[in-house]
């Protein structure tokens, strides 16, 4: 008789069943194994939680959390067919800097039948995870991130859920699953050596608040100091930070406030073209040379910035690209096909114009 011990816990069988199917998916099934109860149980917890012993409840809801496991929303005739539908989240649909990526990926997606889902996160973990976990529930065919999810909770539920996932606008060796970026850190760097270039040394940062706009901000000022610009190098550094997002008139007040502390700037790098288009009104109003005194570099290449008064020298991301990519990428995992590159960098370019 064998006697050989198994070391295995429920979790980790439940964990090989989903593997089995080959989907990767954490099942209705997986969860019950692991809270020891009928797949009825747990889905009374989800639906009509009410009539379960409160025990038996939280013992299913630890489940559900350990696992990862969103409950689908679809009938469960429909729960294994295409739904033909993509999710697409940004931080803010208002943003013209996400709108040539949302048009280029509905327009590659509409020419393989499928339809764009568009949610708003804004700049907060804990609304992303509810919105997400509302999209997942309804089982989209692929999922389309801008930006990269740091919330481990809601990592786990993207991984558990076994749908296709692309995080774009951002860089990471480690995404959820896939990714179409650039590198943050690397624009602020190439724009302190871009300015260094110019003959500017006493640089200043006009930035919002979210975490990828001060990662450009701290590329900046950091590549500034391994250029020798001793003003980056302060106690009181040249760097003026407002919540996102940029605006007018927030650049106009980022300027004021930088020329209070630091009236010898000469160049300045802002982390939208909307800021970078404050800067330059409080400039002219304060009767100050643009590039003559201040040279200014925006972010974003949005449509006005060649045809303003001087034009504005910008960080230009090719974000037609980043969005066409992400929905091959989506469509070649829902067509059963592997993803040659599961990582794309981009890049960036720096269009050079009157302001720098």
């Amino acid at each position: 008789m064998d006697r050989t011990k198994r070391t295995d816990s429920p979790r980790t069988r439940a964990g090989v069943k989903g593997r089995r199917r080959g989907t990767g998916k954490v099942r209705l099934t997986d969860v019950a194994k692991l809270a020891g109860v009928a797949p009825i149980t747990v889905s009374r917890v989800v639906n009509t939680p009410d009539r379960v012993q409160p025990e038996t409840l939280q013992r299913v809801r630890e489940a559900i959390e350990r696992t990862g496991y969103v409950p689908n929303m679809l009938a469960g005739g429909l729960a294994s067919s295409r739904t033909r539908l993509v999710a697409a989240l940004v931080p803010s649909i208002a943003s013209p800097v996400f709108q040539e990526t949302i048009g280029a990926l509905a327009d590659t997606l509409a020419e393989a039948g499928y339809q764009l889902m568009l949610g708003q996160t804004g700049y907060a973990n804990p609304k992303e995870e509810e919105l997400l976990e509302a999209i997942i529930g309804r089982r989209p065919d692929g999922i389309v991130l801008a930006g990269l999810t740091r919330s481990p909770n809601a990592r786990r539920r993207l991984v558990a859920a076994g749908i296709p996932v692309v995080e774009t606008w951002d860089l990471t060796r480690t995404p959820i699953d896939m990714l179409v970026g650039f590198s943050h850190d690397r624009i602020g760097a190439g724009v302190a050596e871009y300015l260094h270039g110019v003959g500017r040394r006493r640089l200043a940062v006009v930035t919002a608040s979210d975490e990828r706009a001060r990662r450009r901000a701290n590329g900046m000022i950091e590549a500034a100091a391994r250029l020798g610009m001793g003003n980056v190098l302060d106690a009181n550094p040249p760097i003026f930070v407002a919540p996102p997002p940029g605006t007018v008139v927030k650049g106009r007040r980022g300027l004021s406030e930088l020329l209070a502390r630091h009236p010898d700037i000469d160049g300045i790098f802002c982390s939208s073209d909307m800021l970078a288009l404050g800067v330059l009104t409080e400039a002219r109003a304060r009767g100050i040379g643009i590039p003559e005194q201040i040279a200014v570099v925006g972010y974003g290449d949005l449509d006005f910035a060649a045809d303003i008064l001087p034009s504005l020298t910008s960080v230009r991301v090719n974000a037609t690209a980043i969005g066409q990519l992400a929905a091959r990428n989506i469509i070649e995992r829902v067509q059963g096909r592997s993803v040659a590159q599961r990582v794309t960098d981009v890049g960036f370019s720096i269009v050079k114009r009157e302001t720098a």
